[in-house]
Formats: C-alpha cells, structure tokens, sequence
C-alpha cells in the first residue's frame, strides 16, 4: 500500500440494528464531513488493530467485537468492520475531546437500510465507495434487519 507517514486505524463501525456509527467533523471555516472512527497508530501499540481498540475507547468509550481487516487508503489508514458491543460516550478521553480549535466531533448514527449514506460527505472517498458498495454484507454482519 503506498503511504508516507503516520498510519491509522479505523473502525466501519455497526451496531445490532444495521446502523453505522461515523464522526462528523465540523471544523471552523470548513464544510462538515463524516469519517469512520479511530486514529493513530502510536509506537505503544502492539498491532493495528490494538491501536483501533485504543482509539475506540479513548474517542467514544467504546468496547467492539469481531474485528476484522477489510481496507487500506492510500494515505496509510486502516479500515476494520467491527460490531459496537457497548458504548459509554461519558467516557471519552482523547485529546481531541478537549480542545476547541480542533472543532466538533460528534457522533451520527446512519442507517445502512436507508439511502442517507449516499447524500453525505464521507472521508476518505474510497471509504465511501466501500460502505455504498457493501451496505447489505455490512448489516448481514452486523446482524442487522430489515424492518
């Protein structure tokens, strides 16, 4: 996989009822934009995928199974499609979580039954291609339903 840099570790994130968990960030003089969550790759961490349950509890107290390697970007992220098995947004700790000028980052829910994934601003492109192009293997996984 070409990449310079800094690697990171994200999560296509499901729960139990095919929703898809993304962060929108909403940066100052910026258009918002949803991007799977996760980050960086520290030295402390034993794989990528150590650091993916790291980021994941310290950016949304969450606790995830099944974690499983399904994409590379060409800027050296990581994407895992993992099953939400508990979330505690109290509990988020990043650096990110304290500092303004890095601007919002909210947590958003997107249903994979519906067409919403389609009409938002997804980063990084080829995550997007991704998620549109497996929604319905996405949800089977996750053990998601239709209603």
């Amino acid at each position: 996989m070409p990449s310079t840099g800094r690697q990171s570790a994200r999560a296509i994130l499901i729960d139990g009822r095919g929703q898809l968990a993304l962060l929108k960030r909403t940066k100052p003089g910026q258009r918002p934009y949803w991007t799977a969550p996760g980050g960086g790759v520290e030295d402390s961490d034993v794989s990528v995928e150590a650091a993916l349950h790291r980021e994941l509890a310290e950016e949304l107290g969450a606790t995830v199974a099944g974690a499983s390697h399904v994409l590379d970007s060409d800027d050296g992220q990581h994407f895992f499609v993992a099953r939400l098995v508990r979330l505690d947004e109290s509990a988020r700790s990043g650096p990110e979580h304290g500092d303004p000028s890095r601007g919002a980052y909210d947590l958003d829910w997107i249903d994979l039954h519906s067409n919403d994934l389609a009409a938002i601003d997804v980063k990084p492109a080829a995550l997007k291609s991704f998620l549109l192009a497996n929604r319905e293997t996405l949800r089977t996984e996750a053990g998601g339903h239709r209603d």
